[in-house]
This record gives structure tokens, sequence and C-alpha cells, in this order.
């Protein structure tokens, strides 16, 4: 398990302090020592904790589309799925699962729990208050909040005139939420106001506390009218940094990183290009970044780009642009994402020829380790917070794959 640095007087100090000490402590890098133990998603026979996951509801096979471990210590064994037809499905991934071969006709005993969230596709999840509530995050335009325990909705956030992408959580204030739409916006929520008006459902609706507009809009040197411009002015990716005041935004349009100080919202205090310079992009070339995640100490940021690279941020030195890049995977659509482990050493990434690659974040001239099974494109992917080398992937072939990269104690 990943230890959490010594407490110092301020966020940055100890940042400063991590990165000085090389980032890890001893038993960090036994972990990353320990990670020869991979093999291929396609080779993993079943078992506790390892296994594949057919998605399907009454025997119809849905996408996933969201991944997503609780982060709770209690219930951190916890996944949630979310998918094309608007279910979010739990699992408890200490349980014995399938093997690829006998997924799909386990996959009623495999899962806890399944329900209709949204009559519409599920683009993101969001785990919030000790993992008793999962935040939804759908095509119909709105994020839902639902109670675990009972799969009842206690709430929507509505105001949003487009799909929403992305969902991020407060690290310390469970009540404050980020949001991020195809409508170019992203907004702030906060669960403690009051809610208007139920809506026809009797749902209790809130509505947002700020809203940015056209956070990504490219800049337009011409009269040119944008043949797609709603794809174009998409938020593709919402983080609520660990510094509890800064929220790290990307969109389709552009290989920017933007960072917001939520205490005054008029312009972003930075705007990072993901590539080593800033130039325009010239015709045809691939842009959009399609993901955004951070470790769990906040030192580093990682964006999936579509010219098929992962940049690599550091928190402390934002004005110096990313640090690092990674190459190997094929990042081909924005349902590809990637995410940096808790413990900031590795990276895990989904592809379009349906592999997932995982590097290390100190050795990116090192390639990639690739893990083979899927076979459809390999989208969304997560860490398990608790259980070191942990990992979950899902792919377009409707099926959730979970792996241990290493031996753990138990």
């Amino acid at each position: 398990m990943a230890m959490r640095p010594p407490s110092s007087h301020s966020f940055f100090g100890g940042l400063r302090a991590r990165e000085l000490s090389g980032g890890r402590g001893s038993s960090s890098r036994a972990s990353a020592a320990r990670l020869h133990y991979l093999s291929d998603l396609s080779s993993d026979p079943g078992g506790h904790g390892s296994g594949v996951i057919s998605v399907e509801h009454s025997g119809d096979s849905a996408i996933p589309f969201a991944v997503s471990f609780c982060k709770a210590a209690q219930v951190s064994r916890l996944l949630a799925v979310a998918d094309e037809d608007g279910y979010v499905s739990l699992y408890d991934t200490r349980r014995c699962l399938p093997s690829r071969s006998s997924s799909l006709e386990k996959s009623a005993e495999t899962r806890l729990s399944d329900w209709v969230a949204h009559n519409n596709a599920i683009f993101d999840v969001c785990w919030i208050k000790d993992g008793s509530q999962l935040l939804t995050a759908s095509g119909d335009q709105t994020v839902k909040i639902w109670s675990v325990e009972n799969k009842k909705c206690t709430g929507v956030l509505s105001g949003h005139t487009g799909s929403v992408k992305s969902l991020s959580c407060h690290s310390s204030n469970p009540e404050l939420i980020v949001s991020g739409s195809r409508d170019g916006s992203f907004a702030l929520w906060d669960l403690r106001c009051d809610p208007k008006t139920p809506n026809g459902h009797g749902e209790a609706c809130l509505t947002s506390s700020a809203v940015v507009k056209e956070a990504h809009s490219p800049v337009r040197k011409s009269r040119t009218r944008s043949r797609a411009k709603g794809a174009s002015t998409s938020i593709t990716s919402v983080l609520y940094l660990k510094d509890d005041i800064s929220i790290a935004t990307s969109g389709a349009a552009d290989n920017v990183v933007k960072f917001w100080d939520t205490r005054n919202l008029k312009a972003p205090v930075s705007n990072k290009a993901s590539q080593s310079t800033a130039q325009p992009l010239k015709e045809g070339v691939k842009h959009g970044i399609s993901c955004l995640s951070q470790d769990s100490y906040g030192a580093y940021i990682a964006a999936s780009c579509m010219d098929n690279r992962i940049y690599l941020y550091s928190a402390l030195h934002m004005d110096k642009g990313p640090i690092k890049s990674y190459t190997g995977s094929k990042i081909e659509s924005f349902f590809v994402k990637s995410a940096i482990s808790p413990d900031g050493t590795h990276i895990l990434g989904g592809s379009s020829d349906g592999n997932v690659y995982l590097w290390q974040v100190d050795q990116p001239e090192s390639g990639p380790i690739v893990l083979k099974g899927h076979e459809g494109e390999a989208t969304s992917v997560d860490w398990c917070a608790l259980e070191v080398g942990k990992i979950v992937s899902s792919s377009d072939d409707t099926t959730v794959s979970l792996i241990k990269t290493l031996q753990v104690s138990s």
C-alpha cells in the first residue's frame, strides 16, 4: 500500500519535500520493482480479485464507458461500471471472478447489483462520502446523486445544455463537485445548497454555484464556420486539484490544460500546451485531450492527448509545461483514457488497438508494458487505491478486465 508522505505546513511544501526525496518512500519503490508479475489480460484464469466481467443486462450486452474503484478504505474493493445504456453496475472485486471464456454466463452472479440511472449513456462516475453515494454524468445533460445502499436518486444537478462528460470531487469536502460538458462549460456545485422545485420524477434539482462557458473554445482567426462546433468546444475532463482551490480542465478543441482558481473564475491562471511548443496545430493534425488524472498526493497531472502521447505535468512547476511524455498506445477517440497510479509511480492507459499499456513514470524512455486481451478499443481505466497493483480496464468488446499487477500480501 502506498503511504502518504508526512504532513507539512503547506500543500506545496509537502510536494516540495516529496520531490526532493525522489517522490516515493521505500515501500513504493518495492512495489514498483515487483511489477514483473504482470500477465496478459487474456491469459488470466480468473479467481479472487482478478478476471473478466461481461457487461450485460437481461441478456443484452452493453458497452462500458466508465469504471471507478471506490476510494474509501473500508470498501475500496467495490467497483462501479457505467455503460452506454444508462446502467450502473457494482462489483466486489475480492470475489472469485470468472475467466474470459465463462464471463458471459456468470455475469449475473458476479454482479452485486445494477440499476438504470439514466435513460441515456453514462460517461463518468464518481464515488463520494466514503462510498455511500455515487455521482453519474450522463448524455441526458444531468448529473445524478445516488444512494449506493438503496439505489435511490437523492438529487439532480441540472443546468448543462450538452452531455456531461466528466466529474471530479473536492479532495477534502465531498459536498463540492466540478463537472465538464460537451456544451463547452464546466460548472461548480455545492451539494449543501437547498434544491429548487423537484422535477417530474420527484427528484430534488440543484443549480450550479458557478459556471464557466466556452472554457476551451478555439480561437477563431477568420469567419469560417466550424464544421463540428459541438465537438470542438467540448470539455473532455475536469479535475479538482489537491490544493483544494484549483481546477484543471481539458477540451476537444486544443492540446491545452487550463488551470483555474475557484475564487476567481474570470480567466484561467495558466494555459499549458501539451506539446513542447504552443504553436498553432497544422491542418489535419489530431488535437484535443481525452483525459486528465492526478496521483493521490497531487504532485503530478497526466494528460492523454489525441497525438497518441500522454504528457506529465508537475504541480510545482506548471509554468514549465509537460516534463515527460509517454508513447506506445493509440489514442484515436476521446473514450480512450489513462490514469496515473495513486503513488505516482506508474501510468495506466487504454488504447484504440485493444491493448492496455503500463508505463513507469520515471522511465518513459523504457517504453510501456503491453497487456493484451481486449477484442475492442480499450477505453476507461482505473487503479484500486488501497490494493497496490490492482487495475481495471473497460472495452468496446463489452467486457471489463481486472488484473493484479503484483503479488499483494493479505
